[in-house]
């Protein structure tokens, strides 16, 4: 048998071979542009972890992370991944100005300050094995500090995780306090309303005009009118109204003239 603080040679090449591959993969995780592969990405690296796991004698650890993480987690990411659509690309525009810094900055310090403590804690430290703490049993051992020594923090996440998909479905669910009005209905009540201006219906979505007449053409997004919105028969019987007063770059956008 080899010693407690003996790094056996299988371990460090497996180490030296999915380090960098898992790092490799955390960076992809966050340059790559599509969902679809940063969650695969994703689930190479909890595999991976799960490997370093099972090296280090963590066995429940490993089996664990492969079935709920990488297993039902990753699996789960994915189904809704396909349900909401791969070809949908997500805006790059930031909306907060300056958040990427700050969230630069962030990062580089939690991430030094957890290699400050790792370093810390296991530097000029002697190295114990795992067959004390594996005695009666690896789950035996992790359930024996897990329910007495961090059983506070352990139930503390727990209510976290419990508040935080609770808040999750609440923001999710979304319940009609009356019923939705139908076609008709929403014919009649335009007719039976005060004015008769949106009795003929608002323009289509991604039309920018300003009048809802059939014989002024539709506005392009720049402002100048779209020749191919005016029926052919209203140009040939010349009842075309001139489009330049509805145009944005020419009339003020607070006056609407209604006909």
């Amino acid at each position: 048998m080899e010693p407690l603080l003996t790094i056996q040679t299988p371990e460090t090449v497996l180490f030296w071979f999915l380090a960098p591959l898992s790092v490799l993969a955390s960076l992809g995780m966050l340059l790559v542009k599509k969902a679809v592969h940063s969650a695969l990405l994703l689930a190479w690296v909890m595999v991976s972890l799960a490997i370093f796991y099972i090296a280090q004698g963590a066995l429940f650890l490993g089996i664990v992370q492969v079935v709920v993480y990488t297993g039902a987690v990753m699996m789960l990411f994915l189904f809704i991944l396909m349900l909401v659509g791969v070809d949908s690309s997500d805006s790059l525009t930031e909306t907060i100005t300056g958040l990427r810094p700050i969230a630069i900055t962030a990062a580089v310090g939690f991430g030094g300050l957890m290699v400050s403590l790792l370093g810390r804690a296991t530097l000029g430290r002697e190295p114990v094995g795992l067959d004390a703490a594996n005695g009666p049993g690896n789950v035996q051992g992790l359930a024996a500090l897990l329910f007495s020594k961090y059983v506070w923090p352990f139930e503390v996440i727990s209510a976290l995780l419990i508040t935080a998909a609770v808040g999750a479905m609440v923001l999710a669910h979304h319940q009609r306090t009356t019923p939705r009005p139908t076609q008709r209905e929403q014919s009649v009540n335009r007719f039976r309303s005060d004015s008769l201006a949106g009795a003929a219906g608002l323009p289509g979505p991604g039309v920018f005009a300003r009048h809802n007449a059939v014989d002024v053409p539709a506005l392009l997004p720049d402002g100048t009118p779209a020749p191919s919105s005016i029926s052919a028969t209203l140009k040939a019987r010349g009842d075309v109204i001139d489009s330049a007063q509805f145009q944005l770059d020419n009339v003020d956008t607070s006056v609407v003239e209604e006909k």
